[in-house]
């Protein structure tokens, strides 16, 4: 005898599809972008975040006091860029929003200005490319659980349905020197070696303070309170190591 066997099964949308903009929670803008020389050098920096608030964001400069969920959870922001592709007589900005493993997810149009003076082109340019920003229609929306209903093809009533879940191992308890890493410098980040000494990770620089994604790793490194969390994925199980970073 055979039935058809119908299976909840309970994901996230994430585990099957990208995240879409509205899904992030937050902005943060840093307080000096490349091609200027000073923090908030023209107020390019409070002018990206105001006009990031203005279409519906909430963002934040990155030396400001950020939201409890923020230090819980980086991936719940987008970091917002301002890059300058300006030619000799025009001035030429386009707004970049990269995830908290360093992709760009969206990229606006060129805005242009043919200003002359420094402050006046910049803000013209960047109000201008924020018209594609505008025109996203921002809206935040949690990413939510949600019951798929999967029907099977025939089988025996003596078949087992057998649920595989990703385990999550936290090893927050190591003793000793066992969780102390060393940063060593290199291009882009550092090298983070333990007391035998051997490299434990590499981890690259992103746009948000104290947030480093670890090289061939699907995984973070970012900082909470006084200490230093590792997340990445190992054979399918999600791993959560803590640490003492010494720089």
């Amino acid at each position: 005898m055979k039935k058809i066997l119908f299976i909840a099964l309970f994901i996230t949308t994430a585990s099957f599809a990208q995240k879409a903009i509205n899904n992030y929670k937050y902005v943060i803008v840093p307080t000096k972008f490349d091609f200027v020389n000073g923090k908030d050098k023209y107020q390019t920096s409070s002018l990206t975040k105001f006009l990031f608030n203005k279409y519906g964001f909430t963002a934040f400069l990155d030396d400001e006091k950020l939201p409890e969920d923020v230090v819980n959870n980086r991936c719940l922001v987008l970091t917002g860029l301002v890059t300058d592709d300006s030619s000799m007589f025009t001035t030429k900005s386009i707004i970049e929003l990269r995830d908290c493993y360093n992709k760009v997810i969206f990229t606006s149009k060129v805005g242009k200005s043919k200003e002359k003076e420094y402050k006046k082109a910049y803000h013209e340019a960047i109000r201008n490319a924020f018209k594609s920003v505008q025109a996203l229609k921002y809206k935040y929306t949690p990413l939510k659980e949600v019951a798929l209903d999967k029907e099977e093809v025939i089988a025996p009533t003596t078949s087992a349905v057998k649920m595989v879940k990703s385990k999550v191992v936290k090893t927050n308890g190591e003793k000793a020197t066992g969780n102390v890493l060393y940063a060593q410098p290199i291009a882009n980040g550092y090298q983070l070696v333990n007391t035998k000494p051997e490299v434990v990770f590499q981890a690259l620089k992103t746009n948000v303070k104290d947030v480093f994604v670890i090289k061939d790793k699907n995984g973070i490194l970012y900082k909470n309170g006084n200490s230093w969390f590792a997340e990445y994925y190992n054979k399918g199980d999600k791993i959560e190591k803590q640490y003492q970073i010494k720089f």
